[in-house]
């Protein structure tokens, strides 16, 4: 079953690639209980197939990097970008495009929250194993107020001037 508006998101680790140790937190991959992260805050999250993959590289982070301030202006607190991936990865991808400091990358390395959140695709045939299915969401205090999921390889709905126009 898919999430839908109104519900509240799962429970669920996601993982972060610190990149430097601050406020006594190590560096490198970080493990994060969702229902933590997503605490009194207003976030808009959008998921990828995967880092550095054609779309999301070039169309998805460059949107959201590039509006990142004006999403900012409306009351979100943080963006976060979730794919199927490692945190080295997302760690990587973030420091190749300029997101890390903009976006947090969160890892959902075995697609375990992606499909409890029922936004996972089967790409085992195309050698690319369970993907997430691009999607952008608002989310307030862990609930979701907003749902932008694409059909197939689409990027129509999922972007930044959706996601700004709902805000």
């Amino acid at each position: 079953m898919t999430i839908s508006i109104g519900d509240r998101v799962p429970e669920g680790t996601l993982t972060e690639f610190v990149e430097n140790e601050q406020n006594g937190q190590a560096a490198g991959p970080q493990a994060f209980k969702v229902s933590e992260l997503v605490k009194g805050k207003k976030i808009v999250l959008f998921a990828v197939p995967g880092a550095f993959t054609p779309t999301c590289t070039t169309k998805h982070m460059v949107d959201f990097i590039r509006d990142a301030e004006q999403i900012k202006a409306k009351g979100v607190d943080e963006i976060w970008c979730v794919a199927v991936n490692d945190a080295f990865v997302m760690g990587a991808w973030g420091r190749e495009t300029g997101a890390t400091g903009v976006i947090r990358l969160l890892a959902d390395g075995s697609a375990t929250w992606t499909t409890e959140m029922g936004l996972e695709q089967d790409m085992i045939a195309r050698g690319l194993g369970v993907r997430s299915r691009r999607y952008c969401v608002l989310l307030d205090d862990g609930v979701v107020k907003q749902l932008n999921v694409e059909e197939g390889g689409e990027y129509k709905v999922s972007g930044t001037q959706t996601i700004l126009s709902q805000l």
